[in-house]
C-alpha cells in the first residue's frame, strides 16, 4: 500500500470505517452461504430466477424452454393457439363476457348438421364441436388457411352478419362425394388455382344446408334467419366488422370416412347483441328468480280474500271554524240527490259508481261502472 492510501485511510472519519466493517461482515456471510450450497458463490442472476435451481446450481434455460414461455412453440396444434406470456397477454386483450346459452345452440348445430349432412351426401358424415371461443376479427382473418371459401352471411333479425369459412380440405371432400368418388380413397386437392363454378356451386348447397341448421339451432332461443349472401376466397372481400371488434368462434369438424376438413363460423358480438340478455342464461327459459307455481297460488288466494267496500254518500267540505262550532242536533246538507250515483271506494281508492236504491228493507247499491286506477306518475 502506498503512503497516498495511507493517508486517505487515516482522513476517513469513523462513520465511514464502520460502513465499510458491516459491508465486509456482508459480504463474509454471502461467500459463507454460497459454501455451504455447493461451493458456488451465490449470486442472483436472470438464468437462476427464471430457470431455477436444482441441487444448489443454477440451471440456464434452453432455447425450447424460452420459446415455449415466450409462447412461441411450434408443436401446437394448428400453429394458431399461444401459450406462456403471450397467451396472458391475449386473455387480457379479449376478454369479453361470457354467454352460456351458445355453447347449448352449437351444440344442436352439431346434431342438425349430422343429419342433414347424410341426406345431404348420402354418406356417414359425423359433425363435432371443437371449441367455442373468442377472438379479434382481425387477428382471425390473418390466421385462415389459404385457399379457403368465406361464405359472407346475414341474419335478417338482427340487421347484421356473419362468416362462414370452409377450409380446403373439406371442399375437395364435399366435391368428391357429391359427384360419386369411392370410399376409402382421399379426395384429390389441386392447389395453385381458384375454385371452378362447379366446385363453388356444389360448396353452395352444404353451405345453405350449414345455414338452415344455424337457424334451426337458435329457434328455441330467437327465431332468425340465416341467408347467404356472396362468396368469396379472399379475406380482404369478406370484411363484416372492424378489425378490432371482438367475434364468437365456433370450429367444427366435418369427417367422412377417410375425408373432410373443418367448418369455422365466426360470429360477431354486435350480431348477437339483440339477444344478448337471452344467451346470458344458464338454461333454456331462465326467469332470473321468478316462480311461476308461487306466482300462480298467489293469484288464486288474492282472489279468495275479502275486502271492504263503502257506500259514499256525499261528500261536503267544511271550514275548521264550522266545524267547531257543531253541536248536538246541527243538520249538515249535502248536494246529493236520490237519483246520484253513488261512489264504491276500497280504502282511499274509488273502485265502482251505481244508482242506489233498496232491496229487502236495506239501502243498496248497484254496481254499474268501474273506475279505472289513476296513474300517479302522469298526474
Amino acid at each position: 500500500m502506498s503512503d497516498t492510501d495511507t493517508d486517505e485511510l487515516e482522513q476517513m472519519s469513523e462513520e465511514e470505517k464502520a460502513m465499510m466493517s458491516e459491508w465486509e461482515n456482508m459480504a463474509g456471510d454471502d461467500d459463507s452461504a454460497g459454501d455451504d450450497a455447493g461451493g458456488e458463490e451465490a449470486v442472483p442472476d436472470f438464468d437462476s430466477t427464471f430457470g431455477g435451481q436444482e441441487d444448489g446450481a443454477t440451471r440456464i434455460l434452453n432455447q425450447d424452454e424460452i420459446d415455449s414461455l415466450l409462447g412461441f412453440d411450434d408443436d401446437l396444434d394448428g400453429g394458431n393457439e399461444t401459450s406462456g406470456v403471450m397467451a396472458l397477454i391475449n386473455s387480457a386483450m379479449v376478454n369479453y363476457e361470457r354467454l352460456p346459452m351458445l355453447d347449448i345452440v352449437f351444440d344442436r348445430l352439431v346434431r342438425l348438421m349430422s343429419t342433414s349432412l347424410r341426406n345431404l351426401t348420402s354418406d356417414n358424415v359425423e359433425v363435432s364441436l371443437d371449441q367455442v371461443s373468442t377472438v379479434r376479427f382481425g387477428d382471425y382473418m390473418n390466421s385462415i388457411p389459404l385457399p379457403a371459401m368465406l361464405s359472407v352471411f346475414k341474419a335478417e333479425e338482427w340487421d347484421n352478419h356473419g362468416l362462414l369459412v370452409t377450409d380446403s380440405a373439406l371442399i375437395y371432400s364435399i366435391v368428391d362425394v357429391l359427384l360419386g368418388g369411392r370410399k376409402g380413397t382421399p379426395a384429390i386437392r389441386v392447389e395453385g388455382r381458384p375454385y371452378t363454378t362447379i366446385e363453388t356451386k356444389l360448396v353452395e348447397r352444404m353451405i345453405h344446408v350449414a345455414l338452415s341448421d344455424l337457424s334451426s339451432a337458435f329457434d328455441p332461443l330467437s327465431p332468425v334467419s340465416f341467408g347467404l349472401e356472396r362468396m368469396e376466397t379472399n379475406p380482404r372481400f369478406a370484411t363484416i366488422t372492424q378489425s378490432g371488434n371482438a367475434c364468437v368462434l365456433a370450429r367444427l369438424r366435418v369427417d367422412m370416412g377417410d375425408r373432410g376438413g373443418r367448418v369455422e363460423i365466426l360470429i360477431p358480438y354486435a350480431t348477437l347483441e339483440p339477444i344478448r340478455e337471452l344467451l346470458l342464461q344458464m338454461f333454456m327459459g331462465e326467469k332470473f328468480g321468478r316462480d311461476s307455481i308461487w306466482e300462480n297460488h298467489l293469484t288464486q288466494e288474492l282472489y279468495q280474500t275479502e275486502v271492504q267496500l263503502q257506500a259514499v254518500l256525499g261528500e261536503k267540505t267544511v271550514s275548521l271554524n264550522d266545524l267547531l262550532n257543531w253541536e248536538k242536533g246541527t243538520r249538515v246538507i249535502f248536494n246529493t240527490f236520490t237519483d246520484d250515483e253513488l261512489e264504491l271506494r276500497c280504502g282511499d281508492f274509488p273502485m265502482f259508481k251505481g244508482p242506489v236504491g233498496q232491496k229487502q228493507g236495506n239501502i243498496a247499491v248497484q254496481i254499474d261502472k268501474y273506475i279505472a286506477p289513476v296513474n300517479e306518475e302522469n298526474d
